[in-house]
C-alpha cells in the first residue's frame, strides 16, 4: 500500500487523498494508525490549506455580505426609530366644554331691556351694546311679561348666538294694549371670561364680561313638531277595576291631594315626596294607556314584572275648578299587587321613535301701531322644545 501511495504523482493532490482515504477503509484497525502517520507530511499540509481555503471564501462572502446590507439595515433602523413607541399613549386633544347660561341670561335681559326701551331711554341699552341707538316710538309702547331662552350656539369661541322667545304686549297710539303675543329674537353674544362663563380662558380667576354685537334681530317662530309614537299600546280607559290603575290612582291622590301616605303605593327602597302644600283637593284619572299585552288582562304576575302607565288626571283646586294633568309611572309588581316603582322622568317612546314637523296656522299679531300681522304659530309643540332656528330662518 506503500509503494502505492509513492508512485503517485506529486502534484496529483486528489489522487493522493482518494488513494489514502481508500487504504485506511481497507486497512485493519492497527494499521490505520501506520497509514495515518506515514501520510502526515505528505498530505496533512495540503488537507488543512483546503480547509482554511474554503473558510476564508466563506469569510469573506460573509463580509461581503455584511457590507451590502448595511445601507438597507441603517434604513429599518431610522423608520423604526422614527416610528410611535408601540407603547406610548397616544396624546388626545382636550374637549372644550364652555357654558351658554351667562350668554343665555344676558341676551334675555337685552332683549327685555330693548323691548321696553323708547325715544329718550336710549341708554337704558348701555349696559348691553355700546353702538348707537335711535329710537322713535314711546317708552313702554311694548312691555314684556315673560322670557325664555330657547337655545344658545357658540359660532365661535366665546361668541353666542341665543335665540329669546317673548311674551309681549303692544299699546296702539291711544295707549290701549293689545292681546299678548310671543315674539323670537335672535342675538349675537361676546363673552369675557372663563370657559364656564361662555369665555375662552382657563383660569377661573379672568374677568367676566358679556357685549352684544348688535340689536336684536326679530326671527320666525322654530319650527312645531309633532311627538313621535308613545310606547304604551293598550288603552284602559278610565276604569279604576284594573289593579294597575287602582294603584296610580292612590298614588297621584297621595302625591297631589295628600290624601293617604305616599310610601302605601311605592315599592320599598322608593324615596318619593308629595307635593307640599297639597295643590289639589281630589284627583280623578280620566284615562290610562299602559304596556300590557291585552285590556282584558288584570291579574297581577309575579314578583318583580314591570309595566308603563301613562295616566290623564283631572286635579281639582280648592276653588273646584279641574286641571288636566298627566304622569307616565313605572310600576312593578309585589306580593300580588302593582307597586310604584319610579315616577318617570317623560313618557316611554316606541324604538326609533322621532318627531316629525306640523302645519302651522297663521295668527294676527299686533304690531307697533297696534296694527294686526300675520305671524306664523306652533300647534302642536311648545316653542321650548323645538329646534333652535338655523341663520337661514331669520
Amino acid at each position: 500500500m506503500k509503494r502505492l501511495r509513492r508512485g503517485k504523482k506529486k502534484g496529483d493532490t486528489w489522487g493522493e487523498e482518494s488513494a489514502a482515504a481508500a487504504a485506511e477503509q481497507e486497512a485493519p484497525a492497527g494499521q490505520q494508525g501506520e497509514l495515518a502517520d506515514d501520510g502526515e507530511d505528505r498530505t496533512g499540509w495540503q488537507t488543512s490549506t483546503a480547509g482554511l481555503s474554503g473558510m476564508t471564501r466563506l469569510a469573506r462572502i460573509g463580509a461581503w455580505v455584511l457590507v451590502a446590507s448595511g445601507p438597507l439595515m441603517g434604513i429599518a433602523a431610522l423608520a423604526a426609530s422614527s416610528g410611535p413607541a408601540q407603547g406610548a399613549p397616544k396624546k388626545t386633544a382636550a374637549v372644550r366644554q364652555a357654558s351658554g347660561t351667562g350668554p343665555s341670561g344676558f341676551a334675555t335681559l337685552y332683549v327685555t331691556a330693548f323691548l321696553e326701551a323708547g325715544e329718550g331711554t336710549e341708554r337704558s341699552l348701555a349696559p348691553y351694546f355700546s353702538g348707537a341707538v335711535n329710537l322713535t316710538v314711546p317708552p313702554g309702547t311694548r312691555s314684556v311679561t315673560r322670557s325664555a331662552v330657547l337655545g344658545a350656539r357658540e359660532t365661535a369661541p366665546g361668541y353666542w348666538s341665543v335665540t329669546i322667545a317673548a311674551t309681549v304686549t303692544v299699546k296702539d297710539k291711544k295707549g290701549t294694549a293689545g292681546p299678548a303675543a310671543v315674539q323670537y329674537y335672535r342675538v349675537g353674544v361676546q363673552a369675557l371670561g372663563p370657559e364656564n362663563a361662555g369665555g375662552t380662558s382657563s383660569s377661573g380667576d379672568a374677568l367676566v364680561g358679556y357685549t352684544a354685537t348688535s340689536l336684536p334681530a326679530q326671527v320666525a317662530a322654530p319650527e312645531a313638531l309633532k311627538p313621535g309614537a308613545l310606547g304604551y299600546g293598550t288603552s284602559r280607559g278610565s276604569s279604576t277595576s284594573d289593579p294597575a290603575t287602582e294603584t296610580a290612582s292612590g298614588f297621584l291622590g297621595a302625591y297631589l291631594a295628600g290624601s293617604g301616605d305616599l310610601s302605601r303605593y311605592t315599592s320599598p327602597g322608593v324615596r318619593l315626596q308629595p307635593v307640599a302644600p297639597a295643590p289639589y283637593t281630589a284627583v280623578k284619572v280620566t284615562h290610562v294607556d299602559d304596556d300590557s299585552p291585552s285590556a282584558g288582562d288584570q291579574k297581577v304576575p309575579g314578583d318583580g314584572a314591570k309595566r308603563h302607565l301613562l295616566v290623564s288626571i283631572a286635579a281639582t283646586d280648592k276653588d273646584g275648578r279641574a286641571w288636566p294633568l298627566t304622569y307616565a309611572l313605572d310600576l312593578s309588581s309585589r306580593a300580588g299587587r302593582w307597586e310604584v316603582a319610579a315616577l318617570a322622568d317623560a313618557p316611554v317612546l316606541k324604538p326609533d321613535s322621532q318627531p316629525s314637523a306640523a302645519p302651522a296656522t297663521a295668527t294676527a299679531a299686533p304690531d307697533s301701531d297696534g296694527a294686526s300681522t300675520p305671524t306664523a304659530t306652533p300647534t302642536a309643540a311648545s316653542p321650548a322644545a323645538s329646534a333652535l332656528p338655523s341663520p337661514s330662518s331669520s
